[in-house]
């Protein structure tokens, strides 16, 4: 089904229920469309690449692009505005600064750009929109690919002014010659509407940040006004002509990853009373398919199927047991000098043990895909962070070519790493392929719980040691944790691919004392098998950052007190990188630290209050973070009343964006911190709601003050994850300040802290 131009307008409105329009989408169309060619760009069609005026109408090819030529990337309009396609997709609002960078590279004003919204046969291949790489990755391409339009575009000015391109200079779009003020034309005139038909060299010469005039400063995200007015589109919302309902049933929550649920039984008859709904089957994989959303619900709620059950797993509460026990492989991410002189020669020796339970992305929204399966083509949405990747999976579910699947990207509930939105599109095709119409499936809120990809549970064995300075003269850090998987539950339930056991379960090198100056550091991780009968796990927000600093830096704070120092002090002594440096101090500052040794002012009323400090990052982002908190002694609940963080990403594109991305980190990692934990039993995962995983309320949310420590020098770095992974290191070295007794397991539940403080 090919879409038409009208789209954007459908989209724009919020009427996603006429968003479909069966007219072919041509290269004449795409350059002519002005303002409304976004749609076509976005939803079918061909690249941005083609001949001139007169070209010949013709669907496209399969994507991606070819990335070499300026036409994958960008486009002219003869209103003198530009398109900008990227194949990094949406998820805290990177296109915006994406549209930053090619605006400057440009030329032009934010208001005069717009973006292409996704799909497999238009936007360029930039890999998955992960990692914090949107504007790290995907940056340098979109600039690279603007510099390169721009030059061709003086190019074509030079030769209708007359004039040589030393002599141009643009405003605005408008190339006017600096020696004849009378000498000017828009990039509209030179272009508008046709193609570039020039290579993407890679050789065009780049602004100096010295030159900037957009990049750095605070642009308002381009959604952000129809989602504040309920009238973003959302994959939740799409409706297609003759569209049918599914839900898939599955056992309510995991068991064991590696032993897969088998169905035993489907009682058809046990849905005899709810007309007009099907039964779809393909091996493990069960669905059910209806004209009525309600009918699809209710019969997937009732439809009786008996599953294979396995007892194997350790259950929340012999979890730990469980790791230690389990055999795991190791491997050293460092072993520098000897840990063992060092400790023999220190003055002080800390050694501790810390234990962090699984987590879930707990998307608010239930993931949703909508997929129509013809003979020879498929059109799938959902709200993947890599497309390609998410047709191949199509293309091997439903046993078609990928040059037969267009993946479209739509945007779901947020994310925040690997949830189960490619598992609801891949559902969605395979039981649009089995009834032959198209097909809408949303999971129901215990899926969604229960059968997430968890951050990875964690646990660490921890020996330091300083001298008489100071100084760290010994640092042993063990980590335990599984591999982590991306195999979809709806792919190994249907047999279309094996429930791959993941990758090695290491240490998080990167925040295990690598932050500061240690001669004698030794890293070791230690991978426990996913066939030992654990739930599935894979990246959540800053993947194991969090974890790793919530030992590590708790340890860091354990020696600075053991040495009789300011947490502060302490760290700086011990810091050689600039960076690292710069957001502690920054942290501190904005926080008015008072320097002393931690926990000398412990209150003796019901309620003690305390400030932790914790440095660490992602995604090769420096933050330091410092958090204020009260612990009621009674209930046992902490509070936390206000973070600080300093936060250097380099370059920085948008401060708007990226300060709203560090205080979502922060108040998430708040949550994390002191809420969620995903339990199970010897069967099955058992958080499967909002009770059974508490998430923070907003009455209990922080203040927040943050400072970004722009480096325009420097290329950008990661800004979507890094400012969650030290919140919980910070509010348990606080605890420690407030109390004098250490929390070393998270979340830092109420039961904890009070069992903490009798202890």
């Amino acid at each position: 089904m090919l879409l038409s131009d009208k789209t954007i307008d459908l989209l724009d409105g919020g009427k996603i229920d006429e968003l479909i329009e069966g007219s072919e989408f041509t290269r004449e169309k795409f350059l002519k469309g002005g303002g409304a060619m976004v749609v076509g760009f976005s939803l079918v069609g061909s690249a941005l690449a083609g001949s001139a005026k007169g070209a010949t109408r013709r669907v496209a090819a399969a994507g991606p692009p070819n990335a070499n030529l300026i036409d994958s990337w960008i486009a002219i309009h003869a209103d003198n505005t530009a398109t900008l396609a990227t194949g990094k997709i949406d998820i805290t609002g990177t296109p915006t600064g994406l549209l930053q960078i090619a605006a400057e590279e440009l030329d032009l004003t934010i208001q005069q750009m717009k973006l292409a919204p996704w799909n497999t046969d238009i936007s360029p291949n930039q890999g998955i929109t992960a990692g914090s790489n949107g504007i790290s990755g995907g940056g340098p391409q979109v600039r690279q690919a603007a510099a390169e339009a721009r030059a061709v575009l003086l190019d074509l000015a030079s030769k209708a002014l007359g004039k040589p391109v030393s002599d141009l200079e643009v405003r605005e779009g408008v190339v006017s010659s600096k020696s004849d003020s009378t000498k000017k034309i828009s990039y509209g005139a030179l272009l508008g509407d046709k193609p570039f038909s020039a290579p993407n060299t890679g050789r065009a010469p780049l602004k100096s940040f010295t030159e900037y005039r957009l990049v750095g400063k605070p642009v308002k995200r381009k959604d952000t006004e129809a989602k504040v007015r309920g009238t973003h589109p959302y994959v939740h919302q799409l409706r297609l002509p003759g569209m049918l309902h599914g839900r898939v049933v599955r056992p309510r929550g995991q068991g064991p990853f590696a032993v897969a649920d088998k169905v035993l039984s489907v009682d058809e008859s046990s849905i005899k009373n709810i007309k007009g709904v099907k039964v779809y089957r393909k091996g493990d994989f069960v669905g059910v398919v209806s004209a009525n959303e309600q009918d699809a619900i209710q019969a997937a709620t009732q439809l009786k199927v008996r599953w294979s059950e396995s007892k194997t797993m350790p259950g929340s509460g012999n979890l730990w047991k469980h790791f230690r026990e389990s055999k795991p492989a190791e491997r050293y991410a460092r072993n520098a000098g000897s840990v063992d002189a060092g400790i023999r020669s220190a003055s002080k020796v800390s050694e501790a043990s810390y234990s962090i339970y699984y987590q879930s992305h707990a998307s608010m929204g239930p993931s949703c895909g909508v997929a129509d399966v013809r003979p020879g083509k498929a059109d799938v949405w959902g709200a993947s962070q890599g497309i390609y990747g998410s047709r191949n999976l199509v293309s091997a579910l439903l046993g078609v070519p990928f040059q037969h699947v267009t993946f479209h990207f739509a945007e779901g509930a947020g994310c925040y790493g690997k949830n189960l939105q490619d598992d609801a599109a891949l559902a969605a095709a395979l039981l649009s392929q089995m009834s032959g119409k198209p097909v809408r499936v949303q999971l129901t809120r215990d899926q969604e719980h229960g059968w997430d990809f968890y951050g990875p549970a964690t646990l660490a064995d921890i020996r330091g040691a300083v001298d008489a300075d100071g100084k760290i003269v010994a640092y042993d850090y063990v980590s335990y944790q599984q591999g982590w998987v991306s195999s979809e539950a709806t792919n190994f339930h249907s047999g279309s691919q094996a429930a791959a056991l993941g990758n090695f379960g290491g240490a998080d090198i990167e925040n295990a004392g690598s932050q500061y100056r240690i001669t004698n550091h030794r890293v070791l991780g230690r991978s426990v098998p996913n066939d030992s009968q654990l739930p599935k796990v894979a990246y959540l927000r800053a993947p194991a950052a969090p974890q790793a600093l919530f030992a590590s830096e708790q340890m860091i704070d354990e020696l600075a007190w053991a040495a009789s120092m300011d947490p502060v002090a302490f760290r700086s002594k011990n810091i050689e990188n600039f960076r690292w440096l710069a957001a502690l101090e920054e942290a501190a500052k904005l926080a008015g630290w008072d320097a002393r040794v931690a926990a000398t002012k412990v209150g003796k009323g019901r309620v003690k209050k305390g400030r932790g400090i914790a440095i660490g990052g992602f995604a090769s982002t420096f933050v330091g973070t410092v958090a204020e908190i009260a612990v009621d002694t009674v209930t046992g609940k902490i509070r936390v009343e206000h973070v600080y963080t300093a936060h250097d990403c380099g370059l920085v594109i948008n401060p708007n964006t990226v300060g709203q991305q560090v205080e979502g980190c922060v108040i998430q990692g708040v949550s994390r911190a002191l809420l969620e934990e995903v339990k199970f039993s010897k069967s099955r995962v058992t958080s499967l709601d909002w009770e059974s995983y508490q998430i923070l309320r907003y009455k209990d949310a922080p203040e927040v003050t943050y400072k970004l420590l722009n480096r325009p020098e420097l290329r950008s770095s990661g800004a979507g994850e890094p400012a969650t992974a030290p919140v919980a290191a910070a509010i348990a070295n606080a605890f420690f300040d407030a109390t004098g007794k250490r929390l070393r397991t998270m979340p830092m539940t109420p039961a904890r802290v009070r069992a903490a403080l009798k202890a």
